[in-house]
């Protein structure tokens, strides 16, 4: 009732508050955060200003790239309303979520292990009719409450946009480096200049940008057909100072490895999504090693 100074133990606004106007729960949650980021290498925001452009692919390629490479690698879909990384990777099956203990990661093999919201769903059909707070709790404990261990890289792979999902990553984990996906076209640029405005506004640490889609790899020749343009991604990084991480073509063998749930970079015939792929995960390594110098070039004009 209104003007009840009773504090509800259930609700947020009538817990205790301890210093800085936090709830006990939530300062021991950020302990806990700050405790799991601490034993984490490397955190990688995968995102986008528009949808369709295959982020999730490129999220799940170079988390199975970067493992594959000896790096021990986590894998998070914060993709609340529409999570494709279980299906891409073939992954099925619930968490094992017990009372009063840390949950563990689905492990995709011994490099490589996964949380995805769909993997807390008994009927991966269900729609998820969360608001902000709601999805803002959720990717909070997807960091705090799951048992990452040791890790060289957290992949993140992000909705598209500018929304509650992005932000509440960017809070979570400041010191996240943000790999922007795009196709050529204006279309997909136009949102993308949008996206990095976000991440400039927002003072994030901006890696570089992935261009894909980025020609049609004929399936018989191998040589590239220009279907949606090629270079878009390539003069977006060039104008706002960024690092141009690579380029991946459309290819029919992805497509295939993605319906059988495999990363295109673990199939063993030949495919120039999976040599590019290999590169880019080769690349951001190595900007990852370098991000200092990253960094300092993320927030020029």
């Amino acid at each position: 009732m209104a003007g009840d100074n009773k504090s509800c133990p259930t609700c947020p606004s009538g817990n205790v508050q301890g210093k800085k106007g936090k709830s006990p729960s939530r300062s021991i949650q950020d302990e806990l955060i700050s405790s799991t980021l601490a034993r984490i290498k490397y955190k990688l925001f995968i995102m986008s200003g528009k949808g369709g452009v295959g982020k999730s692919s490129i999220a799940v390629n170079l988390a199975a790239a970067l493992a594959s490479k000896g790096k021990k690698v986590g894998l998070l879909d914060v993709d609340i309303h529409g999570p494709s990384v279980p299906h891409l990777m073939g992954i099925k099956g619930l968490l094992d979520v017990g009372r009063g203990k840390l949950i563990e990661p689905k492990h995709y093999n011994e490099k490589l292990s996964v949380i995805s919201m769909e993997s807390l769903l008994r009927d991966p059909d269900q729609a998820i009719l969360w608001k902000g707070p709601m999805k803002t709790s959720a990717i909070r404990q997807f960091v705090s409450d799951v048992q990452w261990g040791e890790l060289d890289y957290l992949v993140i792979d992000s909705p598209p946009g500018t929304g509650d999902e992005p932000m509440t990553v960017l809070k979570t984990i400041p010191d996240a480096l943000c790999i922007v996906v795009t196709t050529p076209q204006e279309i997909s640029l136009a949102d993308v200049r949008k996206a990095i405005n976000f991440l400039q506004y927002a003072k994030a640490n901006i890696l570089g940008i992935v261009e894909n889609m980025s020609g049609l790899a004929c399936p018989h020749c191998f040589q590239k057909i220009s279907l949606f343009k090629e270079g878009g991604g390539r003069d977006l990084a060039r104008k706002f100072g960024l690092e141009f991480l690579g380029a991946i073509p459309l290819d029919p063998s992805s497509v295939v490895a993605a319906d059988q749930g495999i990363p295109v970079v673990l199939t063993d015939y030949p495919s120039p999504a999976k040599d590019a792929l290999m590169d880019l995960a080769s690349k951001v390594d190595q900007a990852a090693q370098n991000s200092l110098e990253a960094v300092s070039t993320a927030h020029k004009s």
